[in-house]
């Protein structure tokens, strides 16, 4: 089983080698012939049973969090939130749920670096008694946009070339250029937090803004927060570049190496609160996902660790078919009306729907196993439970008592309202020039070589690209938030040999 900690191979018993349909295979070294020097004969169903699975073993890729790496450990609750949600697991302190993590990068294919820069997936799925809650994050605290229709183009930006099938800096800097809610994101981003050491030594962020609902179905509103206890650990541009070609693998390796030898990493959760009124009269959208809550502002309290204690027993079976979404949610924890959060509501099990087929659910890694499921959905392809055998397949329906019913008088499974108020329409997010504020706060936050590494990876990123009116208009943003860093940026360039 997916959740069972790793077996031991020692002193186990010889089994029978099969065909996938169980039946004992007679020779696995020499196919079926007509005759010794004959063609094989296509009845030789194990040959074709063997060469058909082999072709199928490649599942599609994620478009993206193509490359990842997990674990599986556990969550434990060290504060009593009941006033603040009815989730089961976060009600008293040393309730421990089991939690299975991927960490990954972003934008790359599965062959990709783990030391390249870019963002890094941290994505955590808790087994809880009422059914899995996951929670989908980056390692940054912010996104590159704010509404999801520009999600497949920014992600078309930082891949490959239509054309060339090559990865070009001009995709990429003419959509950040032209899209300047980025910006916050490319500060952090061409950061050193950028290249981090290891999956380790890295924070992890829901970004997006969620709510809190109690028992009396008041609701406030959180970003989560998970904090390394390793420390943050980052590399230079010239180490992460030297470990590319020399590991490529180096943060898969270092999770599973300290795990394996019982260094187990932790990160203390934590969350930021805010209650409906005052979300109403913050200075900032709180739905904008390119915006944090200042700590000052919302400090950070801490409301449990999480431990990773031991690695997958298959990297197919538990990682790769791994399938995340903000979504699945239990109750007492609900969405916002944050617009690229929304879309992801669709679009994540949407994607899982296409590569592991309608029926991901029941692969062991994503079965919410420490609840029963229940429900009146039925077939499909994969589909490896009982399927409900021949009880009733659809609802309301009086054909067997025992059938699952809904909570139709539980307030911690109804959904709670929220208000709405103004006519449809396509609405832009207002006051664009604060969009220049918070990229504003953290450059003056980098002091010294942080801040000088900063400028660095810029202009080593930015200087490939080949139309000069990109470059300046990328420049017009970064003087909009600090003229010093435009012109820093500016003089880069010029030192490496770019005219502009």
């Amino acid at each position: 089983m997916a959740h069972s900690a790793p077996t031991t191979l020692a002193n186990h018993q010889t089994t029978v080698l099969t065909t996938s349909s169980g039946n004992p295979v007679d020779d696995n070294q020499n196919s079926l012939t007509a005759g010794e020097f004959g063609p094989i004969l296509l009845q030789d169903f194990h040959l074709i049973d063997k060469l058909s699975h082999f072709a199928r073993e490649r599942i599609p890729e994620r478009v993206v969090h193509a490359k990842g790496a997990g674990a599986h450990g556990y969550f434990e609750a060290t504060t009593d939130l009941s006033h603040l949600t009815s989730a089961k697991f976060l009600q008293k302190p040393g309730i421990k749920t089991p939690v299975f993590v991927r960490f990954s990068t972003v934008g790359g294919e599965r062959g990709t670096s783990d030391s390249v820069r870019d963002v890094r997936g941290f994505a955590v799925k808790f087994y809880t008694e009422e059914g899995n809650w996951d929670m989908v994050g980056i390692n940054t605290p912010v996104f590159w946009i704010r509404d999801p229709k520009k999600f497949p183009d920014v992600n078309h930006s930082q891949k490959r070339n239509p054309r060339t099938n090559l990865k070009d800096a001009d995709m990429f800097w003419d959509f950040l250029s032209l899209t300047h809610e980025s910006l916050h994101q490319v500060t952090v981003l061409f950061s050193n937090r950028g290249t981090p050491y290891s999956y380790r030594h890295m924070h992890g962020f829901a970004t997006h803004t969620f709510r809190l609902v109690n028992a009396q179905g008041v609701a406030h509103y959180v970003k989560w927060h998970f904090k390394t206890d390793q420390g943050i650990k980052n590399h230079t541009a010239e180490e992460a570049a030297e470990l590319d070609s020399s590991n490529p693998d180096s943060s898969t390796e270092d999770l599973y190496n300290a795990i394996d030898k019982g260094d187990f990493p932790s990160w203390s959760v934590c969350i930021q609160v805010m209650t409906e009124e005052e979300a109403a009269n913050y200075r900032w959208n709180i739905f904008d996902d390119t915006k944090v809550w200042p700590h000052a502002d919302y400090p950070l309290q801490k409301i449990g660790k999480m431990t990773l204690d031991h690695n997958p027993n298959n990297y197919f079976a538990e990682v790769e078919q791994a399938a995340f979404s903000p979504s699945f949610l239990v109750p007492g924890i609900d969405v916002s009306n944050d617009r690229v959060l929304q879309g992801r509501l669709f679009s994540y099990p949407d994607t899982q729907r296409y590569r592991l087929g309608t029926n991901f659910p029941q692969l062991p890694i994503n079965q919410p196993y420490r609840t029963k499921v229940s429900n009146y959905q039925r077939d499909g392809a994969g589909t490896f439970s009982e399927n409900y055998g021949g009880r009733p397949n659809y609802e309301p329906q009086s054909q067997d008592p025992s059938g699952p019913e809904q909570q139709l008088y539980d307030i911690r499974a109804k959904f709670v309202s929220c208000s709405l108020t103004g006519k449809t329409g396509r609405y832009p997010y207002r006051d664009a020039d604060d969009d220049y504020v918070q990229p504003r706060n953290l450059y003056h936050l980098l002091k010294g070589k942080e801040q000088d590494d900063l400028i660095k990876n810029i202009v080593g990123h930015i200087k490939h690209v080949k139309n000069p009116e990109i470059i300046k208009r990328q420049i017009g943003l970064f003087n909009k938030a600090d003229p010093e860093w435009g012109r820093r940026v500016e003089e880069g360039l010029k030192a490496a040999g770019k005219n502009l």
